[in-house]
């Protein structure tokens, strides 16, 4: 029985090594606001495709963008804006014609309870509040300092932060009193910190594009899960976090 045993291991070490066997991982690059969609997303898509493992690497639009211009390995590319995925796009590095899948808009975060009592986006100008906001090359740092200067005031940030999760960890740690974030990002701390609407954002929404890269190690897979975040399961995602449709620009 010893060689037939051994011919059956054999075959199945040979077996596994058959071309078409191994698990195929698709490489994501998506802005840091998308963290929780995502993550959400990538594991319904691991479900529906066995054997693909779906690697998601969270950061800063901007930081992504550049990376990927430069030649990082890279099957798709979300951003938190469109100025983002221009970089890509002017790079070659796009397969084709980013599509927007979300909106979102900024909000202030504040400790529980808003101790500091900020109540709209003129208070970020007071001299006793220490306010941090993204970088003003980061897609949330642009729509920040668009917001204002439509409000005509003038913000000394404290720190300017790579991606919005950084901010809402400033908050959040009580290392300030207040920050620009995404809605979404406040919707995902169930509670550790608070938001205060700022109506004035509607007029400066981020739209999210996603694009398949030029040279994606997983080309057909990489389709696919664009198709996937366009279609009705990411926007049930998209909704259930709070972001916004085309349509609604944010809403």
């Amino acid at each position: 029985m010893r060689p037939v045993w051994c011919a059956l291991v054999m075959a199945l070490a040979v077996a596994g090594c058959a071309p078409g066997s191994a698990d195929e991982t698709l490489t994501v690059y998506a802005a840091a606001s998308l963290t929780e969609s995502f993550t959400t997303l990538a594991d319904q898509f691991e479900a529906d495709h066995p054997g693909v493992d779906v690697q998601v690497n969270f950061g800063g639009s901007s930081r992504l963008a550049q990376q990927i211009a430069e030649g990082a390995p890279a099957d798709v590319f979300a951003s938190a804006d469109e100025a983002a995925m221009d970089v890509v796009a002017r790079a070659g590095r796009l397969a084709g014609k980013p599509a927007t899948f979300a909106t979102n808009r900024l909000t202030i975060a504040v400790e529980p309870g808003n101790p500091m009592r900020v109540n709209g986006i003129a208070d970020l100008a007071r001299d006793a509040l220490t306010v941090v906001m993204c970088a003003e090359q980061v897609p949330c740092g642009r729509a920040a300092r668009h917001l204002i200067r439509d409000a005509g005031i003038t913000v000394r940030p404290a720190s300017e932060e790579p991606d919005v999760k950084s901010v809402l960890g400033k908050v959040r740690a009580g290392e300030a009193d207040a920050g620009l974030v995404y809605v979404t990002d406040v919707l995902a701390e169930n509670g550790t910190v608070d938001a205060v609407k700022v109506p004035e954002a509607a007029a400066v929404a981020n739209r999210y594009p996603i694009a398949t890269i030029a040279d994606a190690v997983e080309p057909s897979l990489a389709r696919d899960f664009e198709k996937f975040v366009l279609g009705d399961r990411g926007l049930r995602v998209f909704k259930a976090a709070g972001f916004g449709s085309e349509a609604g620009a944010g809403s």
